[in-house]
């Protein structure tokens, strides 16, 4: 059930009528739980099993970690989490990958294996509620939070259908609370909800799907047959492929949680007018790296123990990120240039004290830090090594006339960055604040307008939906 699909506007109109009807707390807390689970049910019902025993183990672990004050004992019951989680997600996502590469290792030893055919279909968003429920149990354990909430309560923080997919990661020490008493729904909280649902549902059937999507799968398709001109337009729109299809999915995930109350942290601010590497990954997929952050980077020493420790936690953390969007070198490929990027600005400035506050010095940063963010990005979209080095000689083509289509996904780039740029230090509602009501009303009426002219064509799911 996707959100930019009729059945999902049919779902949520009957869920949120519902819900405005319902006055006791504790059934409009029921109507959501069991909303969630339908609603994950849509896709494959029988994995609706494993989300709920996932769900189970960790509240029922996470309160045993609370009321025990033997260190031994405690840290023994976080094991049984990381290792019943991790399990989980290991199977379902790496099981695959695991056998492919048991394979060639083997074959390397002169042992010819044949594995099974792996045709197990990963349910959709575990990587999303695995890390969600992780966080709660670390946390009951470090004891930041107390593991005093209900097992209903818990299985709504988990499956709240908004972030249960595709996130953002939500932690429980930021949902819970709101969940425990009733949240306030004013008229509105809910038209901006529905704002930002319309806005990401344009960023991503307009924009996304429409403009840059066909031309980042030409480039993909068939880099030897794109010009240059073309091959730099393809590497740009799935740059904005991506970002217009995640980020449009964060704004309907933190919209259509704002129409029930809930107040969800926003996912991206504007990455790619980032001054630098470091700052890209505070503005992208915010949830996802404060998560390694707070549980891998921190843990492992931060930049607590030495440079070169520093440098080496920042290449398991960005390594382990990679390994995580799926299972395959490409990604694990992309994590390590990410990884490389971080390490070099991070030694650059400890070795030149270069100031870059000047406007000129900032452009050329935030210039070299989009270039490097969408090289890395081919790996991240090509199936394998070949065909991204395909995709990287294809830009040396010769550069004779771009397509139509490639000349329109340069400009919705060119003006995408200029936005970013002009917003990097403000907020989507800031803006919207400051806009006469005429202008907001023609802004959702342009929305709406863009959402209607890209229905019809191709349902793409959402790009973090197979994460």
């Amino acid at each position: 059930m996707l959100f930019n699909s009729l059945s999902f506007l049919v779902f949520f109109g009957l869920v949120f009528s519902l819900y405005l009807l319902i006055r006791p707390w504790p059934a409009r807390k029921a109507l959501l739980l069991v909303a969630s689970y339908v609603f994950y049910a849509a896709w494959n019902p029988p994995y609706v099993l494993i989300l709920a025993f996932s769900t189970a183990l960790d509240w029922w672990l996470a309160r045993r970690i609370w009321k025990e004050d033997r260190p031994a004992y405690r840290r023994a019951l976080l094991v049984v989490s990381l290792v019943a989680n991790l399990s989980l997600l290991g199977f379902f996502k790496y099981g695959a990958f695991a056998l492919t590469n048991a394979q060639w290792l083997l074959s390397l030893l002169g042992v010819q294996y044949m594995p099974p055919h792996w045709d197990i279909v990963l349910p959709v968003g575990i990587s999303f509620y695995t890390f969600a429920s992780l966080s709660y149990t670390i946390d009951v354990y470090r004891r930041e939070i107390d593991a005093d909430t209900t097992l209903p309560d818990y299985a709504l923080f988990v499956a709240f259908f908004p972030h249960l997919v595709a996130g953002p990661i939500v932690r429980a020490r930021a949902l819970l609370p709101q969940i425990a008493r009733p949240v306030p729904i004013t008229g509105e909280q809910v038209g901006w909800g529905l704002t930002l649902t319309m806005l990401g549902l344009a960023c991503k059937s307009a924009l996304a799907d429409g403009v840059l999507a066909p031309v980042a799968d030409e480039l993909f398709r068939s880099p030897a047959t794109q010009s240059g001109i073309d091959a730099i337009a393809g590497i740009f729109a799935f740059a904005g492929q991506i970002y217009f299809d995640f980020g449009g999915y964060s704004l309907c995930a933190v919209g259509l949680a704002l129409c029930f109350g809930f107040a969800f942290p926003d996912n991206f601010r504007f990455p790619y007018a980032a001054r630098g590497f470091s700052d890209f990954w505070r503005r992208w997929h915010m949830s996802l790296s404060t998560w390694l952050r707070d549980y891998l980077y921190i843990p492992l020493g931060g930049n607590r123990r030495g440079e070169w420790v520093s440098c080496r936690n920042l290449a398991l953390t960005m390594l382990l990120g990679g390994l995580w969007h799926g299972a395959s070198w490409t990604f694990v490929a992309w994590g390590a240039l990410h990884a490389c990027f971080l390490i070099i600005e991070r030694l650059a400035r400890k070795c030149w004290a270069v100031s870059l506050n000047s406007r000129v010095g900032e452009c050329v940063l935030t210039a070299v830090t989009f270039i490097c963010v969408c090289l890395a990005w081919i790996p991240f979209r090509a199936p394998d090594a070949g065909a991204a080095l395909s995709v990287l000689k294809a830009t040396s083509n010769p550069w004779h006339g771009a397509s139509p289509a490639a000349m329109m996904a340069l400009a919705v780039m060119g003006i995408s960055i200029a936005w970013q740029w002009r917003m990097r230090d403000s907020s989507l509602e800031a803006a919207a604040s400051r806009l006469p009501v005429p202008l907001r009303a023609l802004a959702a009426v342009v929305c709406m307008m863009a959402i209607f002219l890209a229905s019809g064509g191709d349902d793409r799911a959402f790009i973090y939906f197979q994460f």
